[in-house]
C-alpha cells in the first residue's frame, strides 16, 4: 500500500542518472513511450499547421493552466490563485475541467456556495476548487468547448480558467500558462510511460508565460526551460494552517512534535511528506495511494487500525479530504501560493491593470 507511487517517482525523477542497467530493464516502457510520443506529436502537427482548429468563443477571455508532466506539479493550488486574483478585481470567472475520476458522464455546474454535489459525480478536484473558492462557478465536463459557451451564455461570464488545458487544443485560448515544479524539472525529460511527460519538452514553445513553482534549494539549470522565451513568474508554496476533523483552523505549528500518519492519494507523495516533517510533525507511518485514488471502506479500517497502532493521528491533503467519507478523523493542511517575482507578467496574463487594487 505504500510503495507504488514512490517507486513511480524514482523512474520518473530519478536523483542521478540511470546506469544501463536500469535503462535495459526499463526498456519496454521505452518503446511503448516511442509509440505513445508518435501519436502526439501527430497531433501536436495538426493543429501547428492549421489543419485542425481550435474553435473560438468570442466574448470570453479563456485562460489555459497546464503542464508537461503528469501530475503534481502544484497546478490547483495556481489555478486557485488565478481565480482569487480575477475575483478581486472584479471578474465574474468559471473555471472548466474534466473532473479525472468522477463516475458520472453527465455535465455539471456549480459554486461553492451551492450544494455541492459527490465525488463520485464531481471528482475531487472540481470540489476542492469549488470550497476553496465559492465565487467561481465550476464546469465539470469532457467537453470542454461546450461548458465555455454556456458559461458564456448561460451565466454571463467574462472570464474562464480552462484547467489542465495545454493539452487541450480544441479549444482557443488566449494565453497558456504553463506550470512547472523547479524541484523536479521535467524528470527524466521523457514520455509517458517511461517517463512523466505528456507531450516533448519542446512543446513548452507554446506557453505564454511560465508559471515556476520555486524550489527550496539550488537546482541544476533545465536546457528545454532555459530555451523558453515566454514570460516568467516563480512563487513558492507553503502550508497556511491545519484544519482538525471538526473543520477548525490551528496554526502550522499546532501539530509539532505530534505523532502522524500521513495518507494521500498524489502523484508525488514526496511533496507531502516534507510538507508535513517541516511543520514538526513526527511522521510515524504512511499510507500511499495513486493519485485521485477512492479510498474503500476496508482500506480506511486498516488506516485507522495502523494510526491507533502508533498512537498517531491522521493527516491529509485538501485533495484527499474530499474523496474520505463523513467522520474519518484526519487533520487536512492546506497550502497557499506567494508569488515572488513577475507579478506584472501574471496580471498581464490575466488581463488586468498594471496596477494592484488593493486588498
Amino acid at each position: 500500500m505504500t510503495g507504488a507511487p514512490t517507486a513511480l517517482e524514482r523512474i520518473f525523477y530519478p536523483p542521478v542518472p540511470e546506469p544501463w542497467t536500469r535503462r535495459a530493464l526499463l526498456s519496454p516502457l521505452t518503446l511503448l513511450s516511442w509509440t505513445y510520443s508518435g501519436a502526439v506529436r501527430l497531433r501536436g502537427a495538426l493543429y501547428d499547421s492549421g489543419l485542425t482548429r481550435a474553435e473560438r468563443v468570442e466574448g470570453l477571455r479563456i485562460l489555459s493552466v497546464g503542464n508537461l508532466n503528469v501530475g503534481g506539479t502544484g497546478k490547483t493550488p495556481a489555478v486557485l490563485h488565478l481565480a482569487e486574483m480575477l475575483i478581486r478585481e472584479g471578474r465574474k470567472v468559471g473555471i472548466l475541467t474534466r473532473g479525472y475520476g468522477r463516475e458520472s458522464q453527465e455535465p455539471l455546474t456549480f459554486t461553492g456556495a451551492e450544494s455541492l454535489p459527490p465525488v463520485t459525480e464531481a471528482g475531487d478536484e472540481p470540489l476542492l476548487l469549488a470550497r476553496r473558492c465559492p465565487g467561481a462557478r465550476l464546469f465539470v465536463g469532457a467537453d470542454r468547448v461546450a461548458a465555455a459557451f454556456r458559461a458564456r451564455d448561460a451565466f454571463s461570464l467574462d472570464t474562464v480558467l480552462l484547467d489542465d488545458g495545454f493539452q487541450h487544443r480544441r479549444l482557443y485560448r488566449d494565453e497558456d500558462l504553463v506550470v512547472v515544479d523547479e524541484a523536479v524539472g521535467l524528470g527524466n525529460g521523457q514520455l509517458l510511460p517511461r517517463g512523466p511527460l505528456r507531450e516533448p519538452p519542446s512543446a513548452l514553445r507554446r506557453a505564454t508565460l511560465l508559471w515556476l513553482r520555486a524550489a527550496s534549494g539550488d537546482v541544476a539549470p533545465n536546457p528545454w526551460l532555459e530555451a523558453v522565451t515566454a514570460p516568467r513568474v516563480r512563487t513558492r508554496y507553503g502550508p497556511t494552517g491545519w484544519w482538525d476533523p471538526s473543520g477548525t483552523e490551528h496554526p502550522t505549528k499546532v501539530l509539532e512534535g505530534r505523532p502522524v500518519l500521513a495518507l494521500a492519494g498524489l502523484a508525488r507523495p514526496g511533496g507531502f511528506l516534507k510538507t508535513v516533517t517541516a511543520l514538526g510533525a513526527e511522521v510515524r507511518d504512511a499510507a500511499l495511494f495513486a493519485d485521485h485514488h477512492r479510498y474503500t471502506v476496508e482500506e480506511l479500517r486498516q488506516v485507522e487500525a495502523r494510526a491507533r497502532q502508533q498512537g498517531a493521528l491522521v493527516v491529509t491533503t485538501e485533495k484527499d479530504a474530499v474523496r474520505l467519507p463523513a467522520g474519518f478523523e484526519a487533520w487536512v493542511v492546506r497550502l497557499g501560493v506567494e508569488v515572488l517575482e513577475g507579478e506584472p507578467h501574471l496580471r498581464r496574463a490575466l488581463g488586468l491593470s498594471g496596477e494592484t487594487r488593493d486588498l
